[in-house]
């Protein structure tokens, strides 16, 4: 595949130059569409190029396996996105227009809540559906036990884990903005 001695770069050149039109056709058969198998492409191959470690592939298989997984992982998130955005759709087509938020506005709210599904997912299933069935759907705590086969004092304790994930979020965001209205080194 590559030399011990060439620079990662090189290396991931190489990788692209050797493997970009295969992952191209089995991304554009997994999606159905040109335009977005050519950026998870891109994205796959940028995720190599900003990554912490570097890879060495023994094989054309083990090259190709590794682009796979991480174009699989891209596509779940891609759908993860649209499923919140089709979400994000509905609740504006039961809004009057008239009270439409600016599209700035809303592309603010998609981004919030792909942060928070993603907090969510980094949480345990029970815990991020205790929160969901709680915080979202309004079921008291003895619903919410009884839904998931759990105690109510375990839903609040889910309940809690995910305000916490939630509130570091919020913390981490404002840290962010603070960071960038240059009032925090």
């Amino acid at each position: 595949m590559s030399t011990a001695s060439s620079p990662p770069h090189a290396e991931i050149a190489a990788l692209y130059v050797d493997h970009h039109s295969w992952l191209m056709g089995w991304l554009r058969r997994r999606l159905g569409s040109a335009a977005e198998a050519a950026d998870l492409a891109h994205d796959t191959f940028v995720r190599m190029l900003i990554g912490k470690t570097q890879r060495r592939f023994c094989s054309v298989g083990e090259a190709r396996a590794y682009l796979r997984t991480t174009a699989q992982n891209l596509c779940i998130n891609l759908w993860h996105r649209q499923e919140i955005e089709r979400a994000w759709l509905d609740i504006l087509a039961a809004t009057p227009e008239a009270t439409y938020p600016s599209a700035e506005r809303q592309a603010v709210v998609l981004q919030a809540l792909e942060e928070i599904v993603r907090t969510l997912q980094s949480l345990s299933p029970k815990a991020a559906r205790a929160f969901t069935l709680a915080v979202v759907c309004g079921m008291t705590d003895d619903e919410v036990g009884a839904e998931l086969g759990i105690s109510g004092r375990m839903v609040r304790k889910y309940v809690a884990q995910a305000m916490l994930a939630c509130l570091s979020l919020n913390a981490r965001q404002t840290a962010a903005e603070l960071r960038q209205d240059g009032m925090l080194a």
